[in-house]
């Protein structure tokens, strides 16, 4: 009876084990370490600041502590904040928290992350910041209305699993996308109440392109890239002929890096799946574009300072600059994001094996004047027709970047 109770034992500790590391797996493709986690702060102990157009946001808590954290969450408690963004206490969370996409986890992805959490996480006695947000429009009860207008209840996940299939695999990548993943956060518009146009691919306009904080994540629709490349890009951050930059990078060194090999490639089957349906507006060639200033005034800029890595044709250089020829960031309409990589440098993520690729800071090394040519030089080359991006421009762009 003794060996019997003593199986039994090992057997539920084994499952409690197999949980909390699924937990731990499914914590870092949601981005959990990533959102709650402050810089030098303990992990999952909160006080990340988020900009949000009504005032900062500030990550909480969510340690076992049973004073700050959710150490005094059931799992139904921890399974309605998750899913539905409803607090222990009946106070909505801020959509800051993607609990609409979270609301496609599965019943078993929840389960395993409530052990981790309770299990794994070290506590912390951090207390949680308040959020910075004036006390006029401070007032949680119009989120209830928001939830309402703009997510959908809970619904059944298909997760698909790890499969030699191409369709099971690819029903794996939506789930991954749509669900942990929370991709649509960056790269679907938003509308008028800052809600994302849509949450599956049942619309045309998820994951086709946003602005977000003053960088472009580009339409995920019908990129043209190759499996391998958007394979590598997601567990790197660069491929032979791109590299991510801005808010990505942290998304690839706190999330995506951590993604297995059957994951990475079943989310990159699944976003070459996705066909664009979306019109590009019509632009004005860069043949008949009219310039005050002329953009072969910043070729000698171009050509000093950046052909070194990127090649006089704009081409880069294989698995290390990037290539400008459809680069997102050269190609969106909006120049802030092209103006941010060149004045304030970029940086790969260092990743397991693979160390970062730097590109330096020109800001304080280019007069405004250079900046502006330059860019115009690189807009008109590979830019499809963007138009000119004048002095006045350029003087509004650096203001909202400080």
């Amino acid at each position: 009876m003794r060996n019997v109770t003593v199986l039994i034992a090992c057997l539920f500790t084994a499952s409690v084990s197999a949980a909390e590391s699924n937990g731990e797996y499914i914590a870092r493709i949601s981005d959990c370490v990533a959102c709650h986690t402050a810089e030098g702060g303990a992990a999952m102990a909160g006080g990340k600041r988020f900009p949000t157009p009504v005032g900062d946001i500030y990550s909480t808590n969510i340690t076992p502590d049973k004073t700050h954290g959710i150490g005094n969450y059931s799992y139904d408690d921890f399974e309605k904040a998750v899913r539905q963004g409803i607090a222990k206490d009946g106070h909505p969370l801020y959509p800051a928290m993607p609990y609409p996409s979270y609301s496609k986890l599965s019943d078993a992805d929840v389960q395993a992350l409530y052990s981790y959490f309770m299990h794994d996480v070290k506590p912390s006695a951090e207390p949680n910041k308040e959020n910075a947000i004036p006390w006029l429009i401070s007032a949680r009860w119009p989120l209830h209305i928001w939830n309402w207008l703009f997510t959908d209840a809970p619904t059944a996940a298909v997760e698909g699993n790890k499969a030699d299939d191409t369709a099971v695999r690819v029903k794996r990548g939506a789930y991954l996308v749509e669900g942990p993943g929370h991709c649509g956060s960056c790269h679907t518009p938003r509308g008028v109440a800052m809600n994302e146009k849509a949450y599956t691919n049942a619309d045309a306009e998820y994951l086709s392109g946003a602005m977000i904080d003053g960088w472009y994540a580009p339409s995920l629709r019908g990129t043209g890239m190759s499996e391998q490349a958007l394979t590598s890009l997601l567990l790197t951050g660069k491929s032979k002929h791109a590299a991510v930059s801005g808010s990505m990078s942290e998304v690839v060194s706190q999330s995506t890096q951590y993604l297995t090999d059957e994951d990475a490639t079943a989310i990159a089957q699944y976003l070459l799946s996705l066909k664009s349906t979306k019109t590009e507006p019509a632009r004005t060639t860069a043949a008949t574009a009219s310039w005050s200033n002329s953009p072969e005034a910043g070729k000698v800029t171009y050509n000093r300072y950046c052909s070194t890595c990127h090649g006089l044709e704009g081409k880069g250089t294989d698995d290390n600059a990037p290539s400008l020829i459809h680069n997102p960031l050269v190609m969106v309409d909006d120049p802030t994001p092209l103006f941010r990589v060149i004045a304030h440098g970029a940086e790969t993520p260092t990743t397991r094996g693979n160390v970062s690729f730097k590109m330096p800071a020109y800001g304080g090394l280019l007069s405004d004047s250079e900046m502006r040519d330059v860019i115009n030089y690189v807009r008109k080359s590979w830019g499809e027709g963007n138009g000119e991006v004048s002095q006045e421009d350029l003087s509004g762009i650096k203001k909202a970047s400080h």
